[in-house]
């Protein structure tokens, strides 16, 4: 049976060629980088090119990138090693549909004393410039808001919100992920002070990562060790991971293709009763469909699709081993009978014919659920 994998949000198979180079490097380039000898000078110049290279993608000077183990240690890197260095500033902005990483390691400053504003979206998943503005304080050190958002998929006003900070003189920080390589990034528009991304997400290996720092802007490390990464990661460096990074700049991003199989599926599951789609469907990242099915459980829906060879997800893979609402959903207010039955399904390599098949599948599935549900049907048009 094959398999159609709907969860790239999650996770992406990596490249074949991003491959064959970390292969390369593994076998060949294996040296510390931190070495003087020439074997980790050969290693160290890799690390370096790479740097030159990513950092030439979003617009950024080499020495701005600090390589990471992915976007969680990017995002607690950038949140806490910016408080732990501005101590006489104690107040922090962030939104309520953040990824875990961010809203975890808010909470955990709060117990440290600092004081955290977590504004709302509206029904469409957005953040609002003028939202954020209205919070901004004195003590304001930093406003964190994402670039796209991981369950429903929804693109946030970064420039606008990057314009306001600048103005207001408050580091700005977005975690990228999601947006990195699918949406143009460059962080002089973006007016970002940091930014978070992750390579698994984008076809490179798993355990890679960085972080961009404008240079001016005060981190301290949250680890200690050897000091690399200008002092602020320690860590022998995995270099085989940030070679696969830089390779992957060059995958090919199949946007026409794929936006136009994801409409096709859209039309289609809006077909089935009591279907609605989550979030905006204008502002919003191409690969990405996050639908609720009324009265069903997700989960069992899900569990039934995976013995049908197709894999999708709840909704954030960081933190789909807890049976929860998705505070995302609530957050864009989606009634608690479709929260419950909600499915993100995330683009990559497929078909408008595979895509026919997953919309039979779910369709199937989505009636012997409602079948035996204790919810009766009592909505059709999805709202």
């Amino acid at each position: 049976m094959a398999t159609i994998y709907l969860d790239n949000a999650a996770t992406t198979k990596v490249d074949k060629n991003v491959a064959e180079k970390v292969k390369k490097v593994f076998l060949d380039s294996y040296a510390n980088p931190s070495s003087q000898h020439s074997c980790g000078k050969e290693a160290r110049k890799l690390v370096e090119t790479a740097r030159e290279e990513i950092a030439n993608f979003i617009g950024a000077n080499p020495s701005e990138i600090i390589f990471t183990s992915g976007g969680t240690e990017s995002n607690n890197l950038a949140i806490r090693g910016l408080a732990k260095a501005n101590p006489e500033k104690k107040h922090i902005i962030t939104s309520v549909i953040e990824h875990p990483s961010v809203l975890e390691t808010c909470k955990d400053l709060e117990k440290q004393g600092f004081s955290v504003d977590y504004i709302g979206v509206n029904e469409e998943g957005i953040v609002e410039g003028a939202d954020v503005k209205k919070k901004i304080r004195k003590d304001t050190l930093l406003v964190s808001i994402m670039h796209v958002n991981n369950e429903i998929g929804t693109i946030q006003p970064i420039e606008e919100i990057g314009e306001v900070c600048k103005k207001k003189g408050v580091y700005f920080h977005s975690d990228c992920v999601q947006g990195f390589m699918k949406l143009g990034i460059d962080v002089r528009k973006m007016h970002v002070d940091l930014l978070s991304v992750s390579g698994h997400k984008v076809h490179a290996p798993k355990g890679i990562g960085f972080l961009y720092v404008r240079k001016g802007v005060r981190v301290s490390a949250v680890q200690t060790g050897g000091g690399q990464e200008n002092g602020l990661r320690s860590g022998t460096g995995n270099v085989p991971g940030i070679v696969g990074l830089a390779a992957a700049l060059s995958v090919k991003q199949e946007v026409t293709r794929i936006r136009k199989v994801r409409d096709l599926l859209v039309k289609e599951l809006l077909k089935i009763p009591g279907t609605r789609i989550n979030g905006s469907l204008k502002k919003r990242i191409w690969n990405n469909v996050n639908v609720s099915f009324y009265g069903i459980e997700g989960e069992s829906l899900m569990l039934m699709l995976d013995k049908e060879g197709i894999c999708v997800s709840t909704g954030s893979a960081c933190a789909s081993n807890k049976l929860s609402e998705s505070y995302v959903l609530k957050a864009i207010k989606v009634p608690e009978l479709y929260i419950h039955g909600s499915l993100r399904l995330t683009l990559g390599e497929i078909s408008e014919k595979d895509i026919k098949f997953v919309v039979s599948k779910i369709n199937e599935k989505v009636e012997k659920l409602r079948k035996i549900s204790p919810f009766k049907l009592e909505m059709s048009d999805g709202k």
